[in-house]
């Protein structure tokens, strides 16, 4: 090696002893007689000091010629550090420098290489090598390697095979656009990148192989946001010969397991709700549960007083934002404006305030009593200092605006705290939604999963009532995981694809390998995949997955570093046989 000892171990105990280190130059401080230059690695900061007239003249002029990033190479004297630095592990010594040898000078780099960087989000992807030697960003991809490692030595210790399966495969129609491979050798023909493992995990259960996992890459090419990427990484798991009990219990093992080891936290069992509660009280399938102020629907309370907003609507609701009614008259127009927005939708916000003395003061009094008022306060528990919000209009439209309203409010009020934990499982999804578009229904999840075997008796007259024998794992709001029991009777999928619009022949073309496979003795199985990126976002206290990738795309899933996507060769077009239409420019 060409050091003894990292810039992150060093401490008293070696006082004396003779090191080398090897790093990059953080930083330089010229104080005239004295010289501190601090030496990083991955491993941390180590101080290494010089001085005029102690230092020889040569070995304290190269130092002052060292810039910032030089890699360098030191030998010197483990001394204790008389002005102590508490900030820092090693900040009880330093080296006293009598060699200094560079191994590569740098040039100055376009934003600064600290915690708290001058560079730009778009800077600092296209030079992501050096952001990644900001500490903030390795120990992000540290907490990832921790988090990894403690998935696998879980499902190692309940009995699972890691299993790798293709990423050239066949495009499936159903989920969002795949990215597709052109097959020099198939002229015409195309593979696609795998949006999930779905169809070969159940291929292992049915060739006996009863606990898979995999850790592994996804592709899915859609608009992305600050919790998606074009290819991203699942913790990938299927069972066979369980109920959804099974797959609850242990993965909800698995998710307390990571909190432990990674985290230190305890988590106690995971409550569960209905994904009909989880509309009806917060207006979202992956509710964020770190605080109440749950949905309260007014409609018996405020219709046929007059007032056309809430006569006309199919929906009033509203939540109970306690303490908040010292709002200014700015602050509630804010929030106003905040649910007109254009991608939340609202038309406009009634609100309600609680005064000390208990009676209550609304934006429409005119058309209510204060006994209608004072009824609106029961039905939302209030109390003195309470404000109430409330929304009306069409009921899903009107659900999906106050589940906004209400995570804001839950910003606003500092009741979404990252380093407080919520997490539940949501069950019994419906199995099918209808596309007004294609005038069909769609799979909710996906094409292989369950109906609930007492909604059955559904299937050919009231198919939309249909619940799924589906499950998401739902920590702070944030969809983290999900899955289902899955079919496995060719009978019973053939019917599922015929629901689904395919014809005989499209389902034949699509999936008959899996549908043949069922025939020789499938068993019952299921499982279940999270968003390893999004939990480790979760657990490092982020809201983008970027920062936990270590190399990643922007938001129009390009690779700003390498320039990619870019254009190919004629020459391998050619071999690919694809010709190119006009573009445009």
């Amino acid at each position: 090696m060409l050091r003894t000892h990292t810039c992150g171990e060093l401490r008293l105990d070696n006082v004396g002893e003779e090191v080398i280190l090897t790093g990059w130059v953080q930083r330089l401080r010229d104080k005239g007689g004295m010289l501190w230059i601090d030496l990083r690695d991955r491993y941390g900061i180590t101080q290494l000091t010089f001085e005029d007239g102690v230092t020889p003249a040569h070995l304290f002029e190269a130092a002052r010629s060292l810039g910032r990033e030089y890699v360098i190479r030191v030998v010197g004297k483990v001394i204790e550090r008389y002005s102590k630095n508490d900030k820092i592990p090693t900040g009880d010594i330093e080296i006293h420098a009598s060699k200094i040898e560079v191994l590569n000078a740098a040039k100055l780099p376009p934003f600064m290489i600290e915690d708290e960087t001058d560079g730009g989000d778009d800077l600092r992807m296209k030079y992501r090598y050096l952001d990644l030697r900001r500490t903030p960003v390795r120990r992000n991809l540290e907490l990832r390697h921790q988090m990894m490692r403690a998935v696998r030595a879980y499902l190692d210790e309940h009995y699972f095979i890691e299993v790798e399966t293709p990423v050239l495969i066949k495009s499936t129609p159903e989920g969002a656009r795949d990215f597709v491979v052109p097959s020099r050798m198939n002229p015409g023909e195309f593979y696609a990148l795998p949006q999930s493992p779905q169809t070969f995990k159940q291929l292992l259960m049915v060739s006996g192989f009863d606990k898979y996992y995999q850790i592994v890459k996804c592709f899915r090419d859609e608009d992305l946001r600050a919790d998606r990427q074009p290819e991203f990484t699942q913790i990938d798991c299927e069972l066979s010969f369980v109920t959804q009990e099974d797959i609850l219990n242990t993965f909800e093992g698995l998710i307390r397991h990571l909190f432990l080891k990674v985290k230190g936290v305890h988590i106690e069992k995971l409550p569960r709700m209905t994904y009909a509660d989880a509309m009806k009280y917060y207006g979202s399938d992956k509710p964020d549960t770190r605080f109440d102020m749950r949905f309260v629907e007014l409609n018996p309370l405020v219709k046929n007083k007059g007032f056309k907003v809430f006569d006309d609507a199919e929906l009033v609701v509203g939540i109970n934002a306690k303490g908040a009614a010292s709002y200014t008259r700015k602050q509630l127009d804010e929030l106003t404006d905040f649910v007109k927005r254009p991608q939340i939708g609202a038309t406009g916000l009634v609100y309600a305030r609680v005064q000390e003395d208990g009676s209550v003061k609304s934006s429409v009094d005119k058309f209510y009593t204060p006994e209608d008022l004072q009824a609106w306060a029961t039905a939302f528990n209030a109390k003195p200092g309470d404000l109430l919000l409330v929304l009306a209009g069409d009921k899903d439209k009107t659900r999906k605006a106050l589940n906004e309203l209400r995570l804001e409010m839950g910003e606003r009020m500092g009741l979404r705290d990252k380093n407080v934990f919520s997490p539940l499982w949501v069950v019994d999804f419906p199995l099918l939604e209808w596309d007004e578009d294609s005038n069909r229904y769609h799979a909710m999840h996906h094409p292989f999963t369950s109906p609930k075997p007492e909604d059955l008796e559904l299937i050919d007259d009231r198919p939309g009532d249909i619940r799924a024998n589906a499950y998401d794992m739902v920590i702070n709001g944030v969809e983290v995981g999900g899955g289902s029991i899955r079919i496995h009777d060719r009978r019973l999928q053939e019917q599922m694809f015929r629901l689904l619009g395919f014809s005989n022949a499209e389902a034949k073309a699509q999936f008959g390998f899996l549908m043949d496979a069922f025939e020789y003795g499938a068993p019952p199985h299921g499982g279940i995949a999270f968003g390893f990126d999004r939990l480790c976002s979760l657990f490092g206290g982020a809201d983008s997955i970027r920062d936990f990738i270590a190399f990643p795309k922007n938001n129009s899933g390009r690779d700003v570093m390498i320039d990619a996507p870019s254009p190919i060769a004629d020459a391998q077009l050619d071999e690919l046989h694809i010709k190119m239409k006009n573009l445009p420019s």
